[in-house]
């Protein structure tokens, strides 16, 4: 079972959301070629998104990973994504956009995108962004990540505030561990990572994982993509 409650597939399952169906078939076309990822549906929207999901969630199982543009009609990919992620947590989204507005993207990690790539990416970069949100990892475009680790709100709390493990923690996180990477190589559980990270968020007044890993690169914690 994976975990969201669905049959395991073989590869990771991907939904695509994108107004656009030349990109959404040129996608398609490119993750049919790999034997890792298997496309399980599309939307032309968030709202059609939402719809289907529904469907999924009931019948099929949901997919491992979103990949959702930012900018489309009747329901915008920030909204699509604040609302998946409320419902669906175990599910990711990687953002897809023409825009590299600092601002936006800002937004939508806070919404809970798990990685963001501008549209003139690589297919290659595509996928590995996909795998790693399916890693349950941070993968951010390097424009986007300089933008980001510039204009990044200073946040509330201070790295005084953190203990040495959790200041570990942080390091492994802007590294774009996941928190089972993390228990690996701190000898730790799972769990007790996940609590490390979640207080690591609270102390450094963060709202996900990935502002943590660009907050690192900013304070100098770590080097930039």
């Amino acid at each position: 079972m994976t975990a969201n409650g669905s049959v395991a597939a073989q590869g990771i399952r991907v939904f695509l959301v994108d107004d656009h169906a030349v990109v959404r078939r040129g996608m398609h076309a490119f993750f049919d070629m790999l034997d890792d990822i298997e496309v399980i549906g599309e939307a032309v929207d968030g709202r059609a998104a939402l719809d289907e999901l529904a469907v999924l969630a009931a019948h099929h199982g949901l997919p491992d990973v979103i990949l959702m543009d930012l900018v489309m009609p009747r329901m915008d990919g920030i909204a699509a994504t604040t609302t998946i992620k409320r419902l669906y947590p175990d599910v990711e989204v990687v953002a897809l956009t023409s825009f590299s507005e600092a601002d936006r993207v800002h937004v939508a990690l806070e919404a809970g995108a798990a990685g963001y790539l501008l549209k003139d990416a690589e297919a290659d970069e595509v996928v590995a962004a996909v795998r790693a949100a399916h890693r349950g990892e941070v993968h951010l475009d390097p424009v986007v990540a300089r933008k980001l680790t510039r204009s990044l709100i200073t946040p509330t709390g201070t790295p005084m505030g953190l203990t040495p493990r959790e200041r570990e923690i942080l390091v492994l996180v802007a590294q774009g561990k996941s928190n089972h990477d993390i228990a690996d190589t701190l000898v730790i559980s799972e769990r007790t990572a996940r609590t490390h990270v979640s207080n690591v968020l609270s102390k450094l007044g963060l709202a996900s994982r990935t502002q943590a890993a660009l907050w690192a690169i900013r304070e100098g914690l770590v080097s930039s993509p």
